[in-house]
């Protein structure tokens, strides 16, 4: 594949979009939470496959009427990738619309070999991830200084196996912000592997269907985290937050305080 194939520009293709997949991250769930470019291309592409088992269907209110919308949640990648490459070879642009960012857990590594291999352009459109909607609603700031400075994005192992060198109670270790993704169905097993490091009252946020209409969030120290997602009957779509950071905690910057310069403010 040419590099011009490869790296799409960005302005030019919202106007009149060039047949092509654009991987878009949708976020959370709040369709409000997409970004500017995301709702462009929404607006403008001709066909939409959505992992409609993820996406609220409000996002789709920005589509132009007469798009095609192919629904994903039953497909494997075998089924959805004839229907992306046969669009774009008959010149029409394609949004493939995940979850989240498509950075993070979205299985987007095989579909992008797959369509270099087809010789079908793409271009990948980020998106907000569970863990950074989480700390907005929480009113919290991850890296809290003197307190906190490491942020971990990680899961435990399940159908999709993690290396052991990221086990996660050797991640736990660290003591840092720990945001713990696609663990809901082994969270007691998850629980014991974090109680190895962090103290049982390390408070965690337990966030549900972040920006969907039936979010719910709760926060109970980590010995509770188990017990509360199966009084919540929480099965899927679940992240959680244990961090320091979720305590009444002070801390300051140095970026503006009085007494740091630097380039742009000299120190009083």
């Amino acid at each position: 594949m040419s590099e011009s194939t490869n790296n799409l520009s960005s302005s030019k293709y919202i106007n009149a979009l060039e047949p092509a997949v654009y991987i878009v991250g949708a976020g959370p769930g709040d369709p409000d939470l997409l970004t500017v470019r995301a709702q462009k291309l929404l607006a403008t592409a001709d066909v939409i496959l959505f992992a409609d088992s993820l996406i609220p269907e409000q996002i789709l209110d920005v589509c132009r009427g007469d798009a095609e919308i192919v629904k994903t949640a039953n497909r494997t990648l075998e089924e959805i990738l004839p229907i992306m490459v046969a669009a774009v070879r008959s010149h029409k642009s394609v949004v493939r619309l995940h979850s989240g960012d498509p950075s993070l857990y979205s299985a987007i590594h095989e579909q992008m070999q797959l369509l270099a291999e087809a010789d079908i352009p793409f271009e990948i459109i980020p998106g907000i991830s569970a863990f950074q909607a989480a700390a907005a609603k929480l009113k919290i700031e991850l890296t809290v200084p003197g307190l906190v400075q490491t942020i971990i994005l990680t899961r435990i192992s399940g159908r999709t196996h993690v290396p052991a060198t990221e086990e996660l109670a050797s991640l736990a270790a660290h003591h840092a912000s720990l945001c713990l993704y696609l663990s809901v169905r082994h969270i007691t097993e998850a629980q014991a592997k974090l109680l190895e490091y962090y103290n049982q009252d390390t408070p965690v946020a337990i966030c549900y269907r972040l920006g969907w209409p039936d979010e719910k969030i709760r926060v109970v120290p980590l010995a509770q985290m188990a017990n509360c997602t199966h009084e919540e009957q929480l099965v899927r779509t679940t992240l959680y937050v244990i961090s320091p950071a979720l305590l009444p905690v002070n801390g300051r910057s140095r970026l503006y305080h009085p007494e740091h310069n630097h380039l742009f403010r000299s120190s009083h």
